[in-house]
């Protein structure tokens, strides 16, 4: 893999049909994967566009700080910044699944000029009320404690499966700085969005099915795609379903250039 450093702290990046002229991908994985959970994926959607893949820091091949102020939102999304740059895209369709997802809309609402899309993959956008994010991050931090007892992961759905990370410290310190939320400036944001959207999720993914409904009413003119027999993971547990939605959808939406 590739990599940028960011101060000292390498993340690491694929870079697949660098030549592709069509507006370029950065896919983006979710809590505890690596950009390995695209892997059946990138060669459908990279046909005619540059797909980026990527290991958010603490995970997979980029480094693994110890230092718990080295990780963070605005962090995370400085990582995508310096990755496009790295690549040269000046603006992208961001992909992302699950925590990659919310980055994804983060990004956007931070840096919407480099924003073409968005493909939002058994994704949440937050939540409004304290008390529901509160039970989010106290599961959060009680997975953060869990993982740094036992060096795993745990209970794995199929993204993480085949997950390997350099230090599982820094996949610890990333739920508690990076997978914990702390506000609501996503969900208020989502009736904002104006570049084409499209919502996937798996039919067997219950705890996110509401959420896609509620983005899929709010995003102007979203799309949504439930893929059957898919849990979490809808690219992994359905490959050809999910990249033929995809495909389609970049086929048919008209682009922010």
């Amino acid at each position: 893999m590739q990599s940028v450093d960011r101060g000292g702290v390498r993340v690491a990046y694929d870079v697949h049909n660098a030549a592709g002229t069509g507006t370029g991908l950065l896919l983006s994985h979710g809590f505890g994967a690596t950009s390995g959970m695209w892997r059946h994926n990138v060669a459908a959607l990279s046909t005619d566009r540059t797909a980026v893949t990527w290991d958010q820091r603490g995970h997979g091949e980029s480094d693994a700080p110890t230092d718990p102020e080295a990780y963070g939102h605005d962090i995370c999304l400085a990582d995508m910044v310096a990755i496009l740059d790295a690549v040269g895209l000046d603006r992208a369709i961001l992909v992302g699944m699950s925590l990659g997802g919310y980055l994804s809309l983060q990004f956007y609402l931070a840096h919407p000029e480099r924003v073409a899309a968005l493909v939002l993959v058994d994704t949440g956008p937050g939540f409004r009320k304290d008390e529901a994010r509160q039970q989010w991050n106290e599961r959060a931090l009680r997975q953060a404690d869990a993982i740094e007892r036992s060096g795993e992961l745990g209970p794995s759905s199929s993204e993480r499966t085949e997950a390997r990370h350099r230090d599982m410290r820094g996949v610890a310190q990333a739920a508690r700085r990076v997978l914990t939320q702390v506000d609501g400036k996503v969900i208020d944001a989502l009736a904002g969005i104006a570049v084409p959207t499209l919502i996937v999720v798996g039919a067997d993914d219950t705890n996110f099915l509401p959420a896609a409904d509620y983005m899929e009413r709010m995003i102007p003119g979203a799309r949504k795609v439930v893929i059957p027999d898919a849990g979490h993971a809808a690219n992994l547990d359905q490959p050809e379903i999910f990249n033929a939605a995809v495909i389609d959808f970049l086929g048919s939406a008209t682009l922010v250039a």
